[in-house]
């Protein structure tokens, strides 16, 4: 009886004649715990994506980032990772408080690997390792239920030209968001955000934060 597999997937399996490599790849390649190969390609990375499932039954799926290692796996069926500041919604966050059920990719694009996890996730703003990340407001664990590889053909090739400065390091000031320069969202924005505008360089209006963006593309 396959743990994967429900009546919709087998009825395409089915008709496409696939059944049996389905099989086969259960078999072989999904696992219920981490194993070595897979938690020395999680801690190399630096992002992944993130599906959680919203209060209304809709899936999302958010992109996250850090650098190398900041998602760490804690033992064979559990990782951990960071909330670093965002915009604020908390939507990957709050959804994963209703329900705990998650996906995570990770994507190799220089060279070409794919791993895909499925399991359950809690959300904590008292876990120890809020110490050792830099900024963090809180810390999801996600007990793994699948784990996997997928095959890496379609992925096309990129390379890397920088990490993103805005990743909060230990010993470094992180930069104040461009975005929260806004005139307009000075009004809106939390407690300790408010006035570092003012001091860390001054307002811009939403027409420059436009053109600032236009010109971070054509660079990137």
């Amino acid at each position: 009886m396959s743990q994967l597999y429900g009546p919709h997937h087998r009825t395409l399996q089915d008709r496409f004649d696939t059944r049996r490599l389905a099989d086969g790849v259960e078999r072989r390649i999904v696992r219920r715990e981490i194993t070595p190969e897979h938690r020395a390609f999680i801690e190399s990375q630096d992002m992944f994506w993130l599906a959680t499932i919203d209060h209304q039954g809709r899936p999302t799926v958010s992109y996250k980032g850090g650098d190398p290692g900041f998602v760490r796996v804690l033992d064979r069926n559990t990782i951990a990772f960071p909330c670093y500041d965002g915009n604020g919604m908390f939507y990957s966050m709050g959804n994963l408080i209703g329900n705990g059920n998650v996906g995570l990719l990770f994507v190799n694009f220089e060279q070409p690997h794919r791993l895909r996890i499925q399991g359950v996730a809690r959300v904590h703003d008292d876990d120890p390792l809020l110490a050792d990340y830099c900024e963090a407001q809180l810390i999801v664990r996600v007990s793994v239920s699948e784990i996997f590889r997928n095959c890496p053909r379609y992925v096309h090739c990129y390379q890397k030209i920088g990490r993103s400065e805005y990743v909060p390091r230990a010993g470094m000031k992180t930069p104040f968001a461009a975005w929260k320069r806004i005139d307009d969202v000075q009004a809106e924005l939390p407690a300790n955000d408010q006035g570092r505008a003012e001091r860390e360089g001054g307002l811009c209006s939403r027409k420059e934060y436009e053109s600032y963006l236009a010109k971070v593309s054509r660079l990137g």
